[in-house]
C-alpha cells in the first residue's frame, strides 16, 4: 500500500491542500496574465513591473504553468495537492536563494529583483506550508493516515480494539 492511497477523498485533510493549492494558483495565475496583458518581452530584464515585481514574458508564462498546476491540483485534490504543493513550494524556496545569487547578472533571465526573491521565498514557505499540513509533524492524531502509516502495529491494534468494542457495544444494546 502506498501512502498516497491512504488519505480518503472526503478526509478533512484534503479541504486544506485544496485551499492551499487554489489560494496560490490563482495569485500565480493572475501574475502571469497581467504580465501577458503588459504585452511583456520573453526575456526583456529592463526592469518591467507588475504588483511591485518585476517580470519579463518567459516569468509570465512560467506563474502561468504552475499556477494552473496548482489549481489542477486543487481541483483533484486529496494527496495530489498536498505532494503538488510540497513540489512546488520546494521549487519556489530553491528559485528564491539561486536568484539571490545571480542578481544583477546576465544569468538572471526571469529579470528578478530582491522583491522577487522575497516573494519566491514567502510564497514558496506558504505553498510548503499548505502541502505539509497534516502530514509532517510529531503531533499527529492518531485518526490521521499519515500517523496510521508510521505506526502499523499499533494502528492495527487500535483498529482491533474498536471493533471489539463495537461488537460488544452491540450484543449489549441487542
Amino acid at each position: 500500500m502506498k501512502l498516497s492511497d491512504e488519505l480518503p477523498v472526503d478526509h478533512r485533510l484534503a479541504k486544506v491542500y485544496r485551499i492551499g493549492a487554489g489560494l496560490c494558483g490563482a495569485i500565480l495565475l493572475t501574475f502571469g496574465i497581467l504580465g501577458f496583458t503588459q504585452q511583456l518581452s520573453f526575456f526583456d530584464t529592463s526592469g518591467d513591473s507588475i504588483a511591485g515585481l518585476s517580470t519579463n514574458g518567459l516569468l509570465s508564462l512560467i506563474s502561468v504553468v504552475v499556477g494552473g498546476l496548482l489549481i489542477a491540483g486543487a481541483f483533484v485534490g486529496g494527496n495530489v495537492a498536498s505532494t503538488l504543493n510540497m513540489t512546488i513550494g520546494t521549487l519556489f524556496v530553491l528559485s528564491g536563494f539561486v536568484h539571490i545569487f545571480i542578481l544583477d547578472r546576465p544569468a538572471n533571465i526571469l529579470d528578478f529583483g530582491m522583491p522577487n526573491v522575497i516573494f519566491s521565498f514567502v510564497m514558496g514557505l506558504l505553498i510548503l506550508t499548505f502541502g505539509m499540513y497534516g502530514r509532517v509533524t510529531g503531533g499527529l492524531p492518531h485518526d490521521n493516515p499519515y500517523w496510521r502509516r508510521r505506526h502499523p502495529e499499533q494502528a492495527e491494534q487500535e483498529a482491533a480494539a474498536a471493533r471489539r468494542s463495537a461488537v460488544a457495544g452491540g450484543r449489549i444494546g441487542g
